[in-house]
């Protein structure tokens, strides 16, 4: 039921039971063992981990799994920025304190290539990779529709190579030098982007994170310059390969919202913060909507509090036809 389900939302053929997916909560373990009844910690082998996961997932009924495969560690070749972790998985095994920066100053982030300093890639290793992981997660979750994708698409590549501090410090000291830099960083992260468009996976997820909760951390024409031309050759080049391409941006970006529409996208996937209600009225048609009620309500909030907040992204959603609930 939730596969056809998220495959009928997907394709914006409205499913008769709003399909729903989460993002992590198949890995807080007192969650799992509640719902399955399956003994499972932080500290359970992996084969415990991933049969207690898969039927948490199962039991949820999620009609997609949200994953890349892209990211800095199997990207940027050991050489980026470690700014530590707070505790958010259970037991705080994500916990670290390590920060590393490898740019010592913003005039070093200006001076940076990344098409100089990563090279080429090798595309039938990266295909044979992502293929599997693809492979293994439809294994994991036959029950609902898989994918694959980028996770340092483009502002959160520029994240993860020079961390918050020296980032700020060089879009502040020169933005249309910094500018340069994201240009070459597009040139370099499309090797990934052609990989991703010749994988078995229907679905790609390009994930960007674009804002803070109070908004974009820089000018907003500074991303229309040069942010959104490095998404839209994403996306168009995806598109121009058959996938059904998705995007993923934490914070509130509702004034970009019709900027990322505008580079091709099939669906939005957002945190409460960003005005679902301004997407459903504009895109929900049109586009899939994946989200967005807020956790702070669902853990904090009387039974009153967490009925009315389902309600509210219920009523936004239901007229939507791909329309996905989460959290």
């Amino acid at each position: 039921m939730s596969k056809s389900n998220g495959w009928a939302a997907l394709n914006l053929e409205k499913p008769d039971t709003i399909p729903r997916t989460e993002y992590s909560a198949h890995f807080h373990w007192d969650l799992v063992r509640r719902v399955t009844g399956i003994e499972v910690s932080a500290s359970s082998p992996a084969d415990v981990q991933t049969k207690a996961s898969n039927a948490f997932v199962k039991a949820w009924d999620y009609g997609f799994m949200w994953n890349v495969w892209v990211h800095s560690h199997n990207a940027f070749n050991g050489f980026y920025t470690k700014m530590g972790h707070a505790s958010y998985a259970s037991e705080g095994v994500d916990f670290s304190a390590e920060t590393v920066c490898p740019f010592e100053d913003p005039e070093e982030v200006l001076a940076f290539r990344p098409t100089e300093k990563y090279g080429k890639i090798d595309r039938a290793a990266v295909l044979r990779e992502i293929n599997a992981d693809y492979a293994e997660n439809c294994r994991n979750y036959p029950d609902s529709v898989s994918m694959t994708g980028c996770y340092v698409s483009c502002v959160s590549g520029l994240i993860e190579m020079f961390g918050w501090e020296q980032l700020l410090m060089a879009a502040g000291i020169d933005a249309k030098a910094f500018g340069e830099v994201v240009k070459d960083y597009g040139n370099f992260i499309m090797q990934y982007f052609e990989v991703l468009g010749q994988s078995d996976s229907p679905v790609i997820m390009i994930h960007d994170d674009l804002c803070w909760t109070s908004g974009p951390m820089l000018a907003p024409e500074w991303y229309r310059e040069y942010v959104f031309p490095v998404l839209k050759k994403e996306a168009r080049l995806l598109k121009d390969c058959g996938k059904k391409v998705l995007f993923t941006s934490d914070g509130n970006f509702t004034q970009f919202i019709d900027d990322i529409a505008g580079c091709g996208m099939d669906g939005f996937v957002l945190e409460p913060s960003t005005d679902i209600k301004y997407m459903a009225e504009k895109y929900g048609k049109t586009h899939v909507i994946v989200g967005n009620a807020d956790t702070r309500v669902l853990l904090s909030g009387t039974k009153e509090d967490i009925y009315n907040e389902v309600k509210r992204c219920i009523d936004i959603g239901r007229d939507c036809p791909g329309y996905f609930m989460a959290v």
